[in-house]
């Protein structure tokens, strides 16, 4: 099975070398175009073959087939909340209590497998290749690529993620501490100097003197990013144990992946996507 991926040469363009242009207007990495040059007809100009050798000229349609991965995912029927889809993209609402990939104790119950499921359905065949991970209990946007070259042109997303705390918090701020794994644990993480470094901003919506509705942005993705620097200033997530909230009023933590928005790097749109915060989040802040 093969996927397919077209661009037309502009003026500003004209002349450059196949190569070049593959690789600074398209984003096509070196690796990418070897196995292009590998594959018959792999590059073609308005329908005969390119080399990479070869000059484009204005107005050409370049076109790259790429070949696509074996995909070993077992697909599981399921709802899907389809927020955007596209030939290149398929941005979807993960609900809580969900991996996202299959693990040793989840082979048939994550998102890939139900993406998978809706793909074959399609008669889409791509590898899963989620560009933002959620935590199992964390619901939200997932952007999924469909090919190799959109998931290598999508990076640095814009992602926005709404919370509640547990306590009253006042003012907006910046959590700026490294975060590492804590010694002895395979999952819980701590602020401390030798972790890596890593930076939440966090914007104060609402409050109602017990809980904390609150919106952050992250200037690095490091793991439990957000629930680890909340317990740290004091304020953990509700419904977070694992980081000293409380399940009293939500049974996982309250935290949401609200915005993503990006650059389409094929079409070059810009892409904004919005999802409200679930209803077990939203009755706690309104209780």
């Amino acid at each position: 099975m093969f996927g397919f991926l077209e661009f037309t040469v502009t003026q500003s363009c004209d002349g450059m070398l196949c190569k070049e242009y593959l690789k600074k207007v398209c984003n096509v990495s070196s690796k990418m175009i070897t196995k292009l040059v590998r594959t018959e007809m792999g590059i073609t100009r308005n329908g005969e073959l390119l080399r990479t050798v070869d000059s484009v000229c204005n107005g050409d349609v370049i076109r790259l087939k790429l070949p696509q991965d074996e995909n070993e995912i077992i697909p599981t029927e399921g709802e899907l909340d389809v927020m955007y889809e596209d030939n290149h993209i398929l941005i979807v609402n993960k609900p809580d209590n969900m991996p996202v990939h299959p693990t040793k104790n989840h082979q048939t119950d994550t998102l890939a497998n139900i993406v998978r499921f809706y793909s074959l359905n399609k008669n889409e065949h791509y590898t899963f290749r989620a560009i933002n991970r959620l935590d199992r209990d964390t619901s939200g946007l997932v952007v999924i690529a469909k090919d190799r070259y959109t998931a290598s042109c999508l990076k640095g997303l814009y992602k926005e993620y709404t919370a509640v705390c547990q306590g009253e918090m006042i003012n907006d701020g910046t959590v700026s501490a490294n975060i590492r794994l804590c010694p002895n644990s395979k999952m819980l993480r701590e602020v401390h100097t030798s972790g890596a470094y890593a930076v939440t901003h966090y914007k104060v919506l609402q409050t109602n003197g017990e809980h904390t509705l609150i919106l952050c942005t992250l200037e690095t993705g490091r793991t439990h990013q957000i629930r680890c620097h909340m317990s740290y200033l004091g304020f953990p997530l509700a419904g977070d144990d694992l980081y000293g909230g409380s399940k009293e009023k939500i049974h996982r933590q309250a935290l949401h992946c609200s915005r993503v928005e990006f650059k389409h790097p094929v079409t070059g749109e810009n892409i904004d996507i919005k999802s409200k915060i679930p209803e077990n989040i939203r009755q706690i802040i309104e209780l």
